[in-house]
């Protein structure tokens, strides 16, 4: 996922998987194939949390994790917060538009006609 390293993206694949909240613990079980330290995923976790792609609840001592959103979600998020820290978002949603898919603009012709009908 843009904007993720590659243990943050793993991290959060395993918690979108889970369905459920998550301690560091369980998330470093799911890890399949990495040789982790138990800290390492806890200070991904945290990361995460500080970049407001996970929430966490305090459960006993140790807090459970889960994902502020889903996939789809917090990637139009990520989106959107590239544009607002742009010098000219205008011009990059040009630039987008320009390298859309068919798909991706009836996609957006569609948003488009449906903001057009409510007003």
């Amino acid at each position: 996922m843009n904007g993720l390293g590659e243990l943050e993206a793993a991290v959060m694949d395993v918690l979108w998987q889970a369905g459920e909240p998550l301690r560091v613990r369980e998330v470093l079980e799911r890890l399949s194939g990495r040789s982790l330290a138990y800290t390492t995923v806890m200070t991904v976790l945290d990361n995460l949390h500080r970049k407001q792609w996970v929430l966490r609840d305090k459960n006993g001592k140790a807090y459970q994790y889960r994902p502020a959103g889903s996939r789809e979600e917090l990637t139009a998020r990520t989106l959107r917060r590239l544009l607002e820290t742009s010098q000219q978002p205008d011009v990059v949603l040009l630039h987008f538009a320009r390298s859309a898919s068919e798909r991706e603009l009836a996609v957006l012709q569609q948003v488009l006609d449906e903001r057009l009908e409510r007003r």
